[in-house]
């Protein structure tokens, strides 16, 4: 029974596949290797455009024409790349540099994580739709710091949190901060200005999104008008957020405004006077100019340039995102600065996602934002490749609690001095005795020696920190730097779309260099083939075949051209009589300049030039001056005598004048029949019949 079961699941499986090969045939065979309809469809259907799930549609003469093109150019392409491999063009050492160039642009989307990449677009997109207007207060503290200095300022920051959620005026507490700082600091002058008070300190305006580092956003975001943040960490340090306000973002928006500074007198009056004209219909610009005291403004009807929320007062941010339609004014409004009153004069519209794609992505190339997609890959790839490190605490496989420690940092601790921080560290291999492996991924493992080699490769002038913080610091940096090495290593293996875009550009690099190599350079360099070409091919070539002209002069008219510079100093009558006589006693150029120059009594006035002008390709001379003879081109203060000697025929060019031309033709000859030679050296055979039920 087990062998019948066995018999017909073997006989299922075959006819399985010959079906499966019923329904993709082979196309072509190219050196014993066969290419199959849906391999050469998936390409042709690429090539034009076309979405294969789309379905067929009537056959005709141009699809017909395209599909057997096609098949031509896809058989030609890969006998070439089949003699270049042979050549061995794919280890040149010019062709792998440039391969790896467009490696390293190809590789950077696949060594991130695409849905944290899609995440953050689409949580940028999100928080676009919105302006904030915040205030906060900065703890200074840096990523470096010891962790006993960390918790101190992490500590002020939550008593200055306390303070903020306890009063009405963020801005006070944000003052008596200010002014510790600056007691605290070593600099006298800043000192000096621990009582100077700044009324809004620590407000930072409108923003939107990547206005402000990553994590400061994502608080500021998350939070309700009106609510203080507790700490947030940043590179900087602690920040207290106040959120005062949230608006829909309206994009750039150009206003005019009228500005009353409270120091003018009466100010308030000013700009109710000035509000009460524009009930009455007086037009803005005029107010402007008469009230205003914006001076770079005033006299423009106090328009302002296109500026985005964040280069407004929030003030003015407030009265657009409140209604404010293009065309109108708003109500006057104080602000520290005086009174204003605001006109709406264009304002965009927020655009579509994908439209600002292109923006966001450019914009996220520094700060956390730009590294989140990474990291996650990187935790990815650990997991995906077994990563271990050795320097964390390892659990027995016993069921014992016992656990043991692998390896540490110490070797590279102890040779890493002060002298990292300003870049002058210097190390010797053989101070590292420790060999035993710090981290392993896949089946590649490193030690301290290739961890020490990181911090020297990389050293940079830093600021001065606890030396176990920066190593620990190098060390994450290190790890995650060689995984990546190693998931970038593995790239073809594990993706088959990066494999197949790698492998493409690889074949477009050689066909290049096997072009250049059989057809281009070799035309080139071989003279004695170029010119037993041209002497054939010059010989099929005629002059009423619309696609030969570009072998042919058309009539040219040999012409002398005399420009005279000023007909002042001698009239064109006077110049055409001179040229009419040197014509009928045959002088030569040299001789009739002679006799011009001498005719308008100076020496080197009058200079000539021989041209050989061809029909329909030049601009010297009318279609009714196509003859033997003299003509005057006057201009406002010159002129010029043309003499037409003779008139030309049509006339084959030479080898030189037409060496373009001619070197074009000789290279595709030399393709076409190095395409005939490669067919029969790697014995193409094209199934016709299957390219003849091709639809689509």
């Amino acid at each position: 029974m087990k062998k019948i079961f066995t018999t017909l699941l073997l006989t299922a499986t075959l006819m399985g596949a010959m079906a499966q090969k019923a329904n993709d045939p082979v196309i072509f065979q190219i050196n014993g290797k066969d290419y199959y309809k849906s391999q050469f469809m998936k390409e042709f259907l690429h090539s034009i455009g076309k979405d294969p799930s789309a379905a067929p549609t009537a056959c005709t003469y141009e699809k017909r024409k395209a599909l057997e093109d096609y098949v031509q150019l896809y058989v030609n392409f890969q006998t070439k790349l089949a003699d270049a491999y042979a050549m061995g063009l794919d280890t040149l050492n010019s062709l792998q540099q440039e391969l790896a160039g467009y490696r390293k642009e190809l590789a950077a989307p696949y060594l991130i994580d695409s849905a944290t990449l899609q995440m953050l677009l689409r949580e940028a997109y999100d928080r676009n739709h919105y302006v904030l207007h915040a205030a906060h207060i900065l703890v200074h503290c840096p990523e470096t710091a010891l962790p006993a200095d960390t918790l101190k300022a992490y500590n002020h920051a939550m008593e200055l949190y306390q303070q903020a959620l306890q009063t009405a005026n963020f801005y006070e507490v944000a003052q008596q901060e200010m002014r510790r700082q600056r007691l605290d600091d070593r600099d006298p002058l800043v000192r000096e200005k621990a009582d100077e008070v700044n009324p809004m300190e620590g407000d930072l305006g409108c923003f939107t999104v990547f206005d402000m580092i990553y994590a400061f956003e994502s608080a500021a975001y998350a939070m309700k008008p009106g609510e203080v943040s507790k700490p947030v960490r940043s590179r900087y340090g602690y920040h207290i957020i106040k959120l005062f306000d949230r608006y829909e973002y309206y994009g750039k928006a150009q206003l005019a405004h009228i500005w009353i500074s409270d120091n003018a007198a009466k100010a308030q009056g000013k700009i109710n006077d000035a509000y009460r004209q524009l009930q009455e219909g007086v037009d803005f610009g005029a107010v402007a100019k008469s009230y205003s005291d914006d001076n770079t403004t005033s006299n423009n009807g106090g328009i302002m340039p296109e500026l985005a929320p964040n280069q407004l007062p929030y003030a003015y941010v407030e009265a657009v995102a409140n209604g404010l339609k293009v065309g109108e004014y708003s109500k006057p409004f104080h602000t520290r600065f005086g009174w204003h009153i605001v006109k709406l004069l264009k304002q965009e519209t927020m655009p579509e996602f994908e439209t600002l794609i292109p923006y966001y992505r450019s914009r996220m190339t520094r700060g956390e934002r730009s590294t989140k997609p990474q990291k996650m890959f990187v935790d990815q790839c650990k997991e995906r490749y077994n990563f271990v490190d050795y320097t964390k605490v390892v659990t027995s496989k016993k069921k014992a609690k016992k656990v043991t420690y692998a390896a540490s940092l110490d070797a590279v601790r102890a040779i890493v001095t002060d002298s990292i921080f300003s870049a002058i560290f210097h190390y010797d291999p053989e101070w590292i005795t420790d060999m035993r492996p710090l981290f392993k991924i896949g089946d590649q493992e490193y030690d301290s020696r290739q961890f020490a080699r990181y911090i020297y490769k990389n050293k940079k002038v830093r600021m001065i920190c606890d030396l176990d913080v920066f190593v620990a610091d190098r060390y994450e940096e290190f790890v995650d730097a060689k995984v990546l090495e190693y998931a970038d290593s593995r790239l073809e293996m594990d993706n088959k779309e990066f494999g197949d875009l790698v492998d493409e550009y690889r074949h477009g690099l050689m066909i290049f260099a096997y072009n250049d190599q059989m057809v281009w350079s070799k035309a080139i360099k071989d003279t004695l083939g170029f010119d037993a070409f041209y002497r054939t091919a010059s010989l099929t070539h005629n002059y009423n075949d619309t696609n030969d002209a570009v072998y042919f002069w058309n009539p040219r008219a040999r012409t002398y051209v005399y420009t005279v510079p000023d007909k002042t100093v001698l009239s064109p009558s006077k110049a055409l009589k001179v040229v009419d006589k040197g014509i009928k006693k045959g002088w030569n150029s040299v001789k009739m300049v002679a006799e011009l120059n001498k005719k308008a009594k100076r020496d080197d006035f009058v200079s000539s030039d021989l041209m050989l002008l061809e029909e329909g390709n030049q601009t010297e001379l009318s279609s009714n001056e196509w003859h033997v003879g003299p003509f005057v081109h006057v201009t406002d203060s010159s002129y010029k005598v043309l003499v037409v000697e003779k008139i030309l025929p049509p006339e084959l060019k030479s080898r030189d004048e037409a060496r373009g031309y001619y070197l074009n033709d000789y290279q595709n000859y030399l393709e076409e029949q190095n395409n005939l030679a490669l067919r029969k050296k790697y014995n193409v055979i094209i199934h016709q019949d299957v390219i003849d039920e091709i639809t689509y």
